[in-house]
């Protein structure tokens, strides 16, 4: 299979299924397409155009078949690999698996804007003027924390639902945001979002992500440069 990605440092949805494949050690050839623009004519859309319709990473491609979005990639991977339990075994616990990833999937949406992911990036003062500004960021992070406060709280931990799955991959981006804008966070949340990090799928991201030396002016609404 290859999974065709963008940069490491920005590109939030195409972390989900490289973790997430790379944490259940589910072989893979990783194909990046750095981002140089989004228009129709860059290189990254004219690449990316000639594997999926979507004109967007990722894409996973296996046997020259294409399976895109990261809902649609988890879900082929956990039909494809059953035995890498990728969702929860239980079927309760695995219905709101994915009620949470869904919720993850099409909301949050003024956390996302405000806050793009740059795992190189720093950026503690932005995250306090937002957060204090904006009624809608305060909005998706008291939600964010609620969820996996009660859902830490039923599984036991340390992740989720107990061990890795799915969901845990799917929130691994945002839990890269609240640690380049240092969001406030009770101490269990803040456990959990250091337990993500410590994956070894995770280490393996943001070490790659951290040698890139891309700086992209339209991922960055908040720098000049990297220095």
């Amino acid at each position: 299979m290859q999974l065709y990605i963008g940069n490491k440092n920005y590109s939030s949805w195409s972390l989900r299924p490289w973790v997430l494949m790379r944490q259940a050690e589910i072989a893979f050839d990783e194909v990046k397409l750095r981002f140089d623009a989004f228009t129709p004519d860059s290189q990254f859309k004219q690449a990316i155009g000639r594997i999926t319709p979507t004109g967007r990473v990722p894409a996973l491609v296996d046997d020259g078949y294409v399976v895109w979005d990261t809902l649609a990639i988890a879900e082929y991977l956990a039909d494809k690999f059953p035995e890498k339990a990728l969702w929860p075994a239980d079927r309760l616990a695995r219905a709101r698996a994915r009620s949470l990833c869904a919720e993850m999937h099409s909301g949050f949406g003024a956390l996302r804007n405000a806050f793009p992911m740059n795992i190189e990036a720093s950026l503690p003062e932005v995250g306090e003027r937002l957060l204090r500004e904006d009624a809608a960021v305060r909005q998706d992070l008291e939600r964010l924390v609620s969820m996996w406060t009660q859902q830490l709280a039923r599984s036991g931990g340390p992740l989720l639902f107990g061990a890795f799955s799915i969901a845990d991959a799917y929130f691994a981006p945002v839990a890269s945001r609240l640690r380049t804008y240092a969001l406030p966070l009770p101490a269990e949340v803040t456990a959990y979002v250091d337990r993500v990090f410590a994956l070894p799928g995770m280490q393996a991201w943001v070490k790659d992500a951290l040698a890139e030396r891309d700086f992209l002016d339209f991922e960055e609404p908040y720098r000049q440069s990297r220095d």
